[in-house]
């Protein structure tokens, strides 16, 4: 019987979801939450972990030598080594494009509280500002229309196009800049009800910070990728423009992002993700002036995390079965 170890479910599932599909496959153990020396101890007999965000490297798989698999409830594999597992023969899979919609949603929630500052106007209100006007509205902020602005997508995967149709539907122009070069400068976006196609200009990164009214970030970080969002960058966005990260923090020059903010020079950033999460207390981020920061939960809805969940228990089951899917190395 395979033992089936999850060292940190609580991040996957507070209580709203049910792991006990994969006991089928073996002997599970489930934990809230695991310290690195616990994450040994624990899965010392695993053949099988499924795990969110628990770090894995050559150090761990040296020590774990019966785990054999390593299921990753998330898109990203960042924190497994999967040159170190393929080495010591453990089979790493991911979970693909199970939160499209979602993130999708979070970036426009986080671009429409910037352009109409619903927060600070929906406080005001409670605070009694509205019941004290001499008129029938006001507003504090002046709201920002996203039709005729231009939208730049760095990367221009499943996330950002689905991004993409939505600013078109604002009535947004939309450019982005792909990892791969493409034919004649254009992309094609489909995907529209009656099966119509938009082409979309794709450009390089530098002129997505000079020509964007709104970038929003939706590429992997790597060696290429990491600190893209740099003081260089910023210096060549327009003034008044947004920031939105939905895609990982490490994208961002957190401090340099902070000074932009705190000069003027952009209107504002929306950020789900930070470098270091949970964030130190003296991230320049969390005082910054119009810097809009939520949990890393564009992922979070029920119902994204009931298909991740699917999907990972999918994959599972492939592996049992010999006839692997989703795998990352």
């Amino acid at each position: 019987m395979l033992n089936i170890v999850i060292p940190d479910g609580h991040t996957l599932n507070p209580g709203d979801l049910d792991f006990s599909p994969l006991a089928k496959f073996g002997n599970l153990e489930i934990f809230p939450r695991s310290t690195p020396e616990e994450l040994l101890a624990r899965a010392k007999d695993a053949d099988i972990l499924i795990g969110n965000k628990v770090i894995l490297g050559e150090t761990q798989f040296q020590q774990l030598p019966r785990l054999k698999y390593v299921g990753l409830q998330s898109t990203g594999y960042n924190v497994v080594d999967v040159t170190a597992a393929a080495r010591h023969g453990v089979t790493v899979t991911n979970v693909p494009a199970y939160s499209t919609d979602a993130v999708v949603q979070n970036t426009f929630a986080h671009l429409l509280n910037i352009t109409y500052h619903l927060g600070e106007h929906a406080a005001g209100v409670r605070a009694g500002r509205w019941t004290r006007s001499e008129d029938f509205c006001y507003w504090d902020f002046t709201p920002v229309e996203l039709a005729g602005k231009t939208l730049g997508l760095i990367g221009f995967g499943n996330i950002a196009q689905g991004v993409a149709r939505v600013a078109l539907m604002f009535h947004m122009k939309v450019i982005a800049s792909r990892h791969t070069v493409v034919e004649g400068g254009v992309s094609v976006l489909d995907g529209f009800p009656g099966g119509g196609t938009v082409p979309i200009r794709c450009v390089s990164r530098e002129e997505i910070f000079a020509e964007s009214d709104v970038v929003s970030l939706h590429c992997p970080m790597n060696a290429e990728t990491a600190g893209i969002v740099s003081r260089e960058n910023l210096s060549r966005m327009r003034p008044g423009a947004i920031l939105i990260n939905t895609a990982r923090g490490g994208l961002v020059d957190e401090a340099a992002l902070a000074d932009a903010l705190n000069e003027g020079r952009l209107a504002g950033a929306g950020l789900d993700v930070l470098s270091t999460e949970p964030p130190a207390a003296n991230n320049p981020l969390l005082t910054a002036k119009n810097c809009f920061i939520t949990p890393h939960i564009s992922w979070a809805p029920k119902e994204s995390r009931q298909r991740l969940m699917d999907i990972a228990i999918a994959n599972v089951k492939g592996y049992i079965d010999k006839n692997p899917i989703n795998v990352v190395n």
